[in-house]
C-alpha cells in the first residue's frame, strides 16, 4: 500500500536543521524595495522559490517541508536572526496563525484567478497608493507559488527512470502542477493538490495550526464531476487524501505535531446537512493515517445521518480519540449571538483544537486561560477568620466570588491587550496569507489592518468549570445548609493541605459533585457559564471583535493546578483542576447518562469559542450492536444542549501498560484534550490525567 511505504519514507529524518527563515533571508538581502509589505512579500517569493522541490518515491500529491532543511554556519544563522529583527512577524497574540483560510476561492478561481482579482483590484484603487502597494506585494507572492508549482512539475519529470519512483505518478504530478499554474483546479486530484501546496506555504512561513477547514465542501463540486465520469472512486480518492494528510506529521521532525483542524460535516449554505461522499472519504483517510496531526471535527446536525455519526464512532473506536463529535445547532446558535451573517455562520470551521472559526473571513485566532480558582482562592485564603465567619449567607459568598471574577476579567483582558498591541502595523504584514481572507484583495488591505470582512476576535478559555462547581455545592451544602463547618475552617485546613484534617475533608468531598445529574452541584456551573460569559460580553478586542468564552482547558488544568493551593471542595495542593468542561474526574458516579445530563445543563450558546468534554469509554462500547446505544447518547446529549464531545476509547490497562513498558506501544494515539497525541511521548501527569478519566460503559 503506498500510504504505508510512504510512512516508511518519513521515517528517515532529514538532515541539517529546519530553517525556512535562511531562505526567506535571501530575499530580504536581495530585495531593493522599500515598502515594509514589498520586502516582506520578496522575502515570501525567496522562501517559495529558492529550496530545492522534494518529492517521495510515494507521493500522489506533493509539498513537504523537507526542502527547509539546511546546515548553516554560524554566520549565517547570525545573519538570519538579524533579518528576523529587523523584520520580525507577528505572534499568536497579533494575529499570526490559527486561521482558516478561504480554500472555497482559492480552489474556484485558482491561482492565476486570484492574481486576475488582485489585477482588477489595482484598478479600482488606482488612486490609493497603500492599497495599490500593498495589492502588488500580494501578487508578487502568488507569482512565486506559480514559480514555485513549476519547480515541483521539473522535479518530477526530472525523477522519471531513478530507482524507486513511478514514472506515471511522476508524470501525473507534473501535470497537475503545471496545470495548476495555468488555470483553477479541473479535477479532484488537481483541487487538493492546490490545498495541500498553500498548506505546505504556510507552514514554511512558521505559521502553526492553520486549518484545512471544510474540505468536503470546497473540493466536493470536483470530487462529484470526476465520480460521476469516473476518473475516480472513492477508494482512490481515500488515498490521495491520506496521502497528503500524512505529510501534516513531518512536523515531528522538529519534535512536535501541528495541530491542523479538518472539518467534515455539518450545513451548506442554505442551512441543510451537507454530508457528503467526500465526507467519509475523509474521514477514512484519517483512519488510514492513523497518526495525530490530522485533528478531524465533525459538525452533527439534527439531519446527519446516523451511517454518518457511526461511521465517526468506528474511527474513534480504533483508539485514535477523533473526530471531535460538535453539536452545530448550538455552535451556530452561539456564533449568531455575535452578529455574523447566517450564510457565514453555516460556514464556520475550527481552528486549532476546537475553536470555532468564521472561515476565511476573520484575522488569524487567538486565545488566552482564565482561571477562576485562584479568585476563589483568594476570597479564602488571604482573609481572617472573623471576615470569613461573618459572611453570612451563600447569596453573599456569590456576591464576593463575583466582585473578584469580574476584576479578574477585566485584568485578564487588559493584558490580552497589551499582548495584542502592535505599535507600527504597516511593518508586520502579510500579504500571502492576506491572498485567503475575503475582502482583502477586494479593499487592498492586510488581513490585520481592515481587510478581512469581520475583525478579530479572541477566546478566554475558561478552566475547571467542575472544580468551581464542586467547590461551591461544598461551601453551600456544610457551611450554610448543615452549619457543621465554618469557613475560617476550611481556610485552615487548606493552608495545610488537609494535613490534620481529614474528618473535614471527607465531610467535603461528600457534598453533592458536578456530573451526577444533581441539581445542586449542577446549578453551579449553569451559574459559572452565564456569568462568565457576561462578564466578557462587555469586552471587545483592539479592532472591535467579541471576546469569546470557552469551556477548554487544554493540559493548562494541569499546570493550574500546580499553583494552587488545595481547593473546597476536598483537592489536595498542586493537584490538577477538572478537565474544560467535564466533571472532576472519580467525581461523576452516577454513569455516562448521568454525567452528559448534568453537562448539558449550561447554555453553551454563550460560548462561541467552543466547549471541550472528555469521556473515555470501554472498548467494548464501540462494538457492534452496543455503538448504537452510544450514538443514542450523542444525540439525546446533543439534543439537550451538549456543545460537543470527544472520547478515548482505549482501556485503562492498556494505558498503565503503556506507561510501564513505552517500548511496547510506539503508535498508540489518544485524545488529549483538543488535540491527539502518541501516548508514551505525553509527559508523566498528562499521562496520569488521561489515566484517571472515569471509564464509562454502556
Amino acid at each position: 500500500m503506498i500510504l504505508n511505504k510512504l510512512k516508511e519514507e518519513m521515517k528517515n529524518k532529514p538532515s541539517g536543521e529546519y530553517c525556512p527563515n535562511y531562505f526567506r533571508c535571501k530575499g530580504y538581502e536581495k530585495s531593493r524595495e522599500s515598502d515594509p509589505s514589498k520586502i516582506r512579500a520578496d522575502g515570501i517569493a525567496a522562501l517559495f522559490t529558492c529550496p530545492a522541490p522534494y518529492i517521495y518515491k510515494n507521493d500522489l500529491i506533493v509539498g513537504s517541508i523537507r526542502p527547509f532543511y539546511t546546515v548553516l554556519s554560524e554566520n549565517e544563522k547570525k545573519k538570519v536572526a538579524e533579518y528576523m529583527l529587523k523584520y520580525p512577524e507577528r505572534n499568536f497574540f497579533q494575529g499570526f496563525d490559527h486561521f482558516a483560510p478561504d480554500y472555497f476561492t482559492a480552489v474556484k478561481l485558482g491561482i492565476p484567478g486570484l492574481i486576475e482579482s488582485i489585477n482588477e483590484s489595482v484598478k479600482n484603487h488606482k488612486d490609493d497608493e497603500k492599497a495599490v502597494i500593498f495589492l502588488q506585494s500580494m501578487k508578487t507572492t502568488l507569482c512565486a507559488l506559480i514559480k514555485k508549482f513549476e519547480a515541483y512539475a521539473d522535479k518530477a519529470n526530472g525523477l522519471k527512470g531513478k530507482d524507486g519512483y513511478d514514472d506515471n505518478r511522476l508524470s501525473k504530478i507534473a501535470e497537475n502542477c503545471i496545470a495548476l499554474t495555468k488555470s483553477a483546479p479541473q479535477s479532484f486530484e488537481q483541487g487538493l493538490q492546490l490545498v495541500w501546496m498553500l498548506h505546505n506555504c504556510f507552514v514554511s512561513e512558521g505559521r502553526y495550526a492553520m486549518a484545512l477547514g471544510r474540505i468536503d465542501r470546497y473540493l466536493y463540486p470536483l470530487f462529484e464531476k470526476d465520480i460521476k465520469s469516473g476518473l475516480i472512486d472513492e477508494d482512490y480518492a481515500t488515498q490521495l487524501i491520506s496521502n497528503a494528510f500524512l505529510k501534516i506529521c513531518e512536523s515531528r521532525y522538529n519534535g512536535a505535531d501541528d495541530v491542523v483542524n479538518i472539518c467534515i460535516g455539518g450545513v451548506d449554505e442554505e442551512g441543510n446537512c451537507s454530508v457528503n461522499g467526500l465526507s467519509y472519504c475523509v474521514l477514512h483517510a484519517v483512519a488510514d493515517v492513523n497518526m495525530p496531526g490530522p485533528n478531524l471535527s465533525a459538525r452533527i446536525t439534527e439531519d446527519t445521518p446516523d451511517d454518518f455519526l457511526d461511521g465517526c464512532l468506528k474511527v474513534i473506536g480504533t483508539g485514535l480519540g477523533y473526530p471531535a463529535l460538535m453539536n452545530d445547532g448550538v455552535n451556530r446558535a452561539a456564533l449568531l449571538r455575535k452578529g455574523y451573517e447566517q450564510k457565514d455562520v453555516n460556514d464556520f470551521c475550527m481552528v486549532g483544537c476546537i475553536e470555532n472559526f468564521i472561515t476565511g473571513k476573520q484575522p488569524p485566532w487567538s486565545d488566552g486561560r482564565f482561571d477562576p480558582i485562584c479568585f476563589l482562592e483568594d476570597i479564602i485564603v488571604n482573609n481572617g477568620a472573623a471576615y470569613l465567619d461573618g459572611i453570612g449567607s451563600m447569596d453573599e459568598f456569590m456576591a464576593l466570588y463575583t466582585q473578584k471574577l469580574s476584576k479578574g476579567a477585566e485584568d485578564y483582558v487588559k493584558r490580552i491587550h497589551a499582548m495584542s498591541y502592535v505599535p507600527e502595523p504597516e511593518k508586520h504584514t502579510s500579504p500571502f496569507l492576506s491572498c485567503f481572507c475575503d475582502c482583502c484583495i477586494e479593499r487592498g488591505r492586510d488581513i490585520n489592518c481592515g481587510g478581512a470582512k469581520y475583525p478579530s476576535v479572541h477566546g478566554a478559555v475558561l478552566m475547571g468549570i467542575g472544580t468551581v462547581s464542586d467547590c461551591l455545592s461544598a461551601i453551600e451544602k456544610t457551611v450554610f445548609i448543615d452549619k457543621t463547618v465554618k469557613l475560617s475552617e476550611i481556610a485552615e485546613a487548606i493552608k495545610h493541605n488537609y494535613e490534620g484534617f481529614d474528618g473535614l475533608r471527607q465531610t467535603l468531598k461528600a457534598a453533592p459533585k458536578y456530573g451526577n445529574n444533581d441539581e445542586f452541584a449542577d446549578k453551579y456551573a449553569v451559574w459559572y457559564t452565564s456569568t462568565l460569559s457576561d462578564m466578557f460580553d462587555r469586552y471587545k478586542t483592539l479592532d472591535g471583535g467579541a471576546i469569546y468564552t470557552a469551556m477548554a482547558a487544554n493540559i493548562s488544568n494541569i499546570y493550574a493546578g500546580r499553583d494552587l493551593l488545595a481547593t473546597p471542595d476536598g483537592r489536595l495542593a498542586g493537584r490538577p483542576l477538572s478537565d474544560a468542561a467535564s466533571p472532576t474526574y472519580g467525581c461523576d458516579e452516577r454513569g455516562v447518562t448521568s454525567t452528559l445530563l448534568s453537562v448539558s445543563k449550561p447554555d453553551y450558546t454563550r460560548c462561541a469559542c467552543g466547549t471541550v468534554v472528555n469521556q473515555k469509554f470501554s472498548p467494548s462500547a464501540f462494538d457492534d450492536g452496543r455503538r448504537e446505544k452510544l450514538l443514542k447518547l450523542i444525540r439525546v446529549y446533543f439534543a439537550r444542549g451538549g456543545q460537543e464531545i470527544q472520547i478515548n476509547s482505549t482501556s485503562r490497562e492498556v494505558l498503565q501498560d503503556a506507561m510501564e513498558n513505552p517500548d511496547k506501544y510506539p503508535t498508540l494515539v489518544v485524545r488529549v484534550s483538543g488535540f491527539s497525541a502518541i501516548y508514551v511521548t505525553l509527559a508523566k501527569e498528562v499521562q496520569e490525567d488521561i489515566l484517571s478519566r472515569t471509564q464509562q460503559s454502556l
